[in-house]
């Protein structure tokens, strides 16, 4: 490394901006054998990834020393948590060092001389105060923690993880969490505080939401901020995958000003807790704007512990104000809830003073209504009475009346009988036309429950199997056999067989051939029947074919011959 390209520092903290490149820096210590005390040099940012520092030994070769957060912590000369190590004061020589630093996130080059008495003090009280800070953190996570658990209300979760990510970050960018919680994983340093930063946005902003009610009080509001929450995530989920993108720590600003406008916004509505809420963000407001100045160098910004630890000291002010405006929500709340209650209490006694009056209005109403039914009552003693009499006076009337409909009942059925069969005599023993003809047989039912009787009057016989035991099958009146399973139609082996007209007709068609011997025409037929001329010339040449091959056996049959035609003889 050339001294010629080395240039006189003009910030008060160096920083490392270019995040690919290796930055040097060169200082000069004069050593003085006479002191009595140990030197060290310390580096203050822990966030630097590589630090390699050089050295000058007793013969003028330079010793190397590499430091960095990359490292395993246990490769540290001291147990803390700024990088530190010890100065050779046993010569009166001006010495130079050189210092390189290299980091994926823009590392601030703070280097201090110190004696090792004074670096303990300092520690031990540095320390302390992280135990306090980090104390405040955990105390305040648990008390609204017992709250959540108590009132099952989210904001206090929210709030909790909240917390306890604002906690995390805080250890991540002092080197504490490096140094107790992940001290032989370094990889963790690369992702750690974008990670926890991120976590501190979007449940600092659920949290805004919740407290504040803003859903409900402002729904614009709040679809803005469902807005920046869904943008951060995506913009966390590009960081994981090129971890650079988390040196953009200035995002962050856009989460915290919109919780800070919305707390302004639903104070301004009339939510009075939202005060402490404005009051606490207005302090965190405030340390990250510092912190963006101490990034941006300004000159006039003066250096030290109070802007250093700026952003810490802002947290703690924000979390005791947030916690009094979750006290004040809380009386705000029991506030609310008196009140309710107390408007419940009156309107329970105007309720129970308007029972009162409505039961002694019912009372003197129920007293006269039941005066009123009681006279209603014996008017109506009096006509039950008579309505008795006269039931007993009908009920023998009805006696008489059943008595007759019985005898009418039995005339009756002996007289449709009678008329059954004297019609049924009328129609077989003269001519009589289709309507009449109709009255006993006039649908297919009929035909077919005739048909079922003629053709089984001297019980079942299976035609394939001999077998006299059925079943009814599929069509009416058929009849299928229990053994072969042979169905029979109850119009098979008739002269109906295979007939395209309708069953009523083709019975009053062979009836008419029967009762004129044959002698009727074919158009005679198709004027009676209303069929054409030829399909009554085709079924009638048939009845009458059969006519003359049974003439002797039809001999003196009378009316009931005509059946005799219906089935087939039996070879």
């Amino acid at each position: 490394m050339s001294n010629a390209r080395f240039k006189e520092n003009r910030y008060f903290t160096p920083k490392s901006q270019k995040l690919k490149d290796s930055y040097w820096f060169k200082f000069k210590i004069k050593h003085n054998s006479s002191s009595k005390k140990n030197w060290i040099i310390e580096f203050f940012d822990q966030t630097i990834d590589d630090l390699s520092i050089y050295y000058p030994d007793k013969e003028k070769e330079y010793i190397k020393n590499v430091f960095g957060d990359r490292y395993n912590f246990n490769k540290r000369y001291y147990n803390h948590k700024n990088f530190i190590i010890d100065l050779d004061n046993q010569t009166n020589e001006t010495r130079t060092y050189y210092v390189k630093i290299k980091s994926s996130q823009s590392a601030n080059a703070i280097i201090v001389l110190r004696n090792v008495h004074w670096f303990v003090q300092y520690a031990v009280d540095e320390y302390l105060i992280f135990g306090l800070f980090y104390g405040m953190v955990v105390v305040f996570s648990l008390y609204n923690l017992l709250m959540y658990f108590a009132v099952r209300q989210k904001q206090y979760l929210y709030y909790v993880l909240y917390n306890l990510s604002i906690g995390i970050y805080e250890t991540c960018v002092d080197g504490i969490a490096f140094q107790y919680l992940w001290p032989n994983s370094p990889i963790i340093n690369q992702y750690s505080f974008g990670v926890s930063l991120f976590l501190s946005s979007i449940f600092g902003l659920l949290f805004a939401v919740n407290f504040l009610y803003i859903r409900y009080r402002a729904p614009r509001l709040y679809k803005i901020i469902v807005f920046i929450i869904i943008a951060r995530i995506l913009f966390f989920v590009l960081c994981l995958i090129d971890n650079a993108l988390f040196n953009y720590k200035i995002i962050e600003i856009i989460p915290l000003l919109t919780a800070y406008f919305a707390g302004i916004y639903i104070y301004k509505r009339g939510y009075k807790p939202a005060r402490f809420f404005i009051v606490g963000y207005s302090f965190l407001l405030l340390g990250f704007l510092i912190k963006m100045l101490m990034f941006l160098n300004v000159g006039w910004l003066p250096y030290g512990p109070i802007t250093h630890y700026s952003l810490s000291f802002s947290f703690v002010i924000e979390m005791i104000f947030v916690s009094f405006a979750i006290g004040d929500n809380i009386r705000h709340l029991r506030k609310r809830k008196d009140t309710v209650q107390k408007r419940m209490i009156k309107q329970l006694q105007i309720n129970e003073k308007l029972k009162d009056t409505m039961n002694d209005e019912l009372s003197v109403l129920v007293d006269v209504r039941t005066k009123e039914v009681q006279d209603k009552a014996a008017i109506i003693f009096n006509q039950n009475e008579e309505l008795s009499a006269k039931n007993k006076l009908l009920q023998q009337q009805a006696e008489q009346i059943s008595r007759m409909n019985a005898l009418l009942k039995e005339d009756n059925q002996e007289l449709q009988v009678n008329i059954k069969e004297v019609t049924r005599a009328r129609v077989m023993s003269q001519d009589v036309d289709f309507e009449e003809f109709s009255k006993i047989y006039p649908d297919r039912e009929t035909c077919y429950k005739y048909l079922s009787e003629l053709k089984w009057s001297k019980n079942y016989s299976c035609r394939k199997c001999g077998n006299t035991t059925y079943s009814e099958g599929q069509l009416p009146y058929s009849r299928r056999c229990t053994k072969c399973r042979y169905e029979e139609s109850v119009i098979n082996h008739t002269i109906f067989q295979n007939s395209r007209i309708p069953i009523n007709k083709a019975f009053y068609m062979l009836y008419l051939i029967y009762t004129t011997k044959g002698k009727i025409s074919s158009h005679k037929l198709a004027e009676i029947l209303d069929i054409r001329q030829g399909t009554c010339w085709l079924y009638g040449s048939k009845m009458k074919k059969l006519l003359e091959e049974r003439r002797r056996e039809l001999k003196n049959m009378g009316s009931e011959g005509w059946s005799k035609l219906v089935l087939e003889q039996d070879s």
